[in-house]
């Protein structure tokens, strides 16, 4: 049984309400793709949520240049921090371009990566919910997002070759192939950030 030496602890608490923000936005991600009734609201909604990711994530990097002692190395927290920003960005980019590309409605693909980037998310902040204590358990979660990324993989392969397939207009192809590749895109950054956390518990071990 181990943890991190709770040496300004407030890094632990910037994370978890970093965790909580990105849970958000992945939720009203998959809110406006679950029912689409008016995209550009979602997508406003999104980028406030962002925007707040954006404020957490400076308030993380000022602290940590202002800190002398760290609960856990100084990159892996600058890591961290940027890796929990691009989950945001990239959930924040997908919602963009569904407005972007005036799509008319949802596809059961688009659903299920927005489920699986929700799913991801909440392990993700569920790791780090206890980041500041043992930290043994945070190893379940980081196998869990690498499982749900590899999901996700999976979903965008297949959607994109149907698209393929299916879709005679090559505006849409490309359109679809991009939206797809972007929400696969935030599902890589959730396996970052588990990564990254993983590195953690090795190094405190």
């Amino acid at each position: 049984m181990f943890g991190l030496i709770p040496k300004e602890e407030k890094f632990f608490q910037m994370f978890q309400e970093m965790g909580d923000i990105i849970v958000a936005g992945a939720k009203e991600l998959k809110n406006m793709l679950d029912h689409y009734t008016d995209p550009s609201a979602s997508q406003k909604a999104i980028k406030d949520i962002e925007h707040l990711g954006d404020i957490k994530t400076h308030e993380i990097i000022k602290k940590l240049n202002k800190s002398f002692i760290t609960p856990f190395d100084r990159e892996d927290i600058y890591s961290l921090a940027s890796a929990l920003d691009d989950i945001l960005d990239l959930i924040d980019a997908s919602a963009q371009r569904f407005v972007m590309y005036k799509v008319e409605a949802s596809t059961p693909e688009a659903k299920e990566l927005a489920f699986l980037i929700l799913k991801g998310a909440e392990a993700i902040n569920k790791a780090l919910k206890i980041i500041g204590g043992k930290l043994e358990p945070i190893a379940e979660y980081c196998v869990e997002v690498n499982a749900l990324e590899n999901e996700a993989d999976r979903v965008c392969r297949e959607a994109i070759s149907r698209l393929f397939s299916d879709e005679k207009d090559p505006i849409q192809l490309i359109k679809w192939k991009e939206i797809y590749e972007t929400l696969e895109r935030a599902t890589d950054k959730t396996e970052d950030a588990a990564n990254i956390l993983e590195s953690v518990v090795v190094k405190n071990a």
